[in-house]
């Protein structure tokens, strides 16, 4: 019987989920031995479409499983149950320099996965399917619930785990971006912590005086989250990541405050003028920019800014006054920032000081900088809006390696954040870890 005239089954399980939950897809009904293409499609916010294929073999039984067989070419070859997702980049013809990105936690991620006869690399929506699913991948559980925060002239949302809490927090802290970024946080508190995304870049009381927050309004976020009601005041851990680490790993050298019980920098540095404002750290950024290169691709590579390595205290956060466990996460090919650099130079500093014992490091071969939760789709370059300039900007990393990071610290990192903010004081039943659909 022609395949075209059979009832090709194709089941994706679950079919709903949250981002970083792995699904299953299996395709049957099919006649042994033929080739087919196994086609997602996603149609972002911005109303780009984004797709990734990989082309199987049906085995013996007339079934493929795309967590078991391998990839015979696409997107992505091998066996890779994901990477329908990681490998996801812009339908031919799209604008260059695009990132996706989830804007919307409220609301899920969309992927049409579907079946076609033959090898296809192109025109999936001009022949029709032999089968198709959609699927749902959310940033929130069901039950977690998402708070806008504007006391004391903060820019933030609060998002909170179901259950009766009081939950362990952190507060989050995204890179150069003009905007609140939720959707690290709405992960998070899935996984039962209570998350504070803070927008210290372009937050409404910056807007309304023309004057950038200072190290104060950090310690007002850190507060808020101290005397809620719904937090564990000595249980709180900051995360940043790229720009937001200057301020995170600043505060933790060197405030009276901000006191967290353990903090995760993810390919960050700390080369600043210790002292320094806000804007006083732009104009150091600034003077450099002259040791900034560009490739052939007219992309920018802004790590070149701060090598090498200064030996100067005075432009470096003195990393040896750190008191809490310390996660830092690096991109050996990230291209934006000298996070690899730094990290053995605050290895070294931290020995000398006597408190290396607080550092863990993850190093990851050949990832960029853009390292986010598992199976989002790896941005090698993108146009970058950031609070002062727009520019096509270099991230580094190669896809599969840059993939296999994304899950593997996502795993560490969560494991690390339980162990000091659950497992170390009490132990919380799984349920109230983790949210389920």
């Amino acid at each position: 019987m022609n395949v075209k005239h059979r009832a090709v089954k194709l089941s994706v399980h679950p079919s709903r989920g949250l981002v970083d939950e792995k699904f299953v897809i299996v395709v049957q009904s099919v006649p042994p031995g033929v080739q087919l293409t196994v086609h997602a499609f996603h149609r972002c916010e911005g109303g780009h479409g984004w797709e990734a294929f990989a082309h199987y073999v049906s085995d013996a039984h007339g079934s493929v499983n795309v967590s078991q067989h391998a990839s015979m070419g696409g997107t992505y070859s091998g066996v890779e149950q994901m990477g329908l997702l990681w490998s996801l980049r812009p339908v031919p013809g799209t604008k260059p320099g695009l990132r996706l990105r989830k804007m919307n936690v409220q609301t899920p991620m969309e992927f049409t996965i579907s079946v076609h006869l033959g090898y296809r690399t192109e025109g999936f929506m001009d022949q029709a399917a032999l089968a198709s699913q959609v699927v749902e991948r959310w940033y929130m559980a069901p039950g977690v619930r998402r708070i806008p925060v504007t006391k004391d002239g903060l820019s933030a949302t609060l998002f909170l785990p179901s259950g009766p809490g009081p939950f362990p927090a952190i507060l989050d802290l995204w890179g150069d971006a003009s905007q609140l970024v939720e959707y690290r946080a709405a992960l998070l508190a899935s996984h039962g912590f209570a998350s504070l995304p803070l927008d210290y870049l372009t937050p409404k009381m910056s807007q309304d005086t023309s004057k950038m927050v200072d190290n104060s309004y950090f310690e007002k976020a850190f507060r808020f989250l101290q005397h809620h009601p719904q937090v564990l005041a000595d249980r709180i851990a900051m995360l940043a990541i790229s720009y937001g680490s200057s301020f995170m790993l600043k505060m933790l050298a060197y405030s009276d405050v901000v006191k967290p019980t353990c903090a995760v920098c993810i390919n960050g540095t700390h080369m600043q003028p210790i002292i320094a404002k806000q804007e006083d750290l732009f104009a150091f950024y600034n003077h450099y920019s002259d040791k900034i290169q560009v490739n052939e691709k007219k992309q920018k590579i802004m790590k070149m800014m701060w090598l090498p390595i200064t030996s100067d205290p005075t432009l470096k956060v003195d990393v040896g006054r750190v008191q809490c466990p310390l996660l830092l996460v690096v991109g050996e090919d990230d291209q934006s920032w000298p996070s690899s650099e730094s990290a053995v130079d605050m290895k070294e500093m931290m020995k000398r000081a006597g408190n290396s014992h607080l550092l863990t490091i993850l190093s990851y071969p050949n990832a960029g900088h853009l390292i986010e939760p598992p199976y989002s789709p790896h941005s090698k370059a993108s146009s970058f809006r950031s609070i002062s300039i727009q520019q096509k900007t270099l991230w580094g990393g190669q896809c599969v390696a840059h993939a296999y990071a994304q899950e593997d610290c996502w795993k560490k990192m969560l494991a690390f954040l339980h162990h000091h903010l659950y497992a170390a004081h009490y132990g919380p039943p799984a349920s109230r870890l983790t949210a389920k659909f």
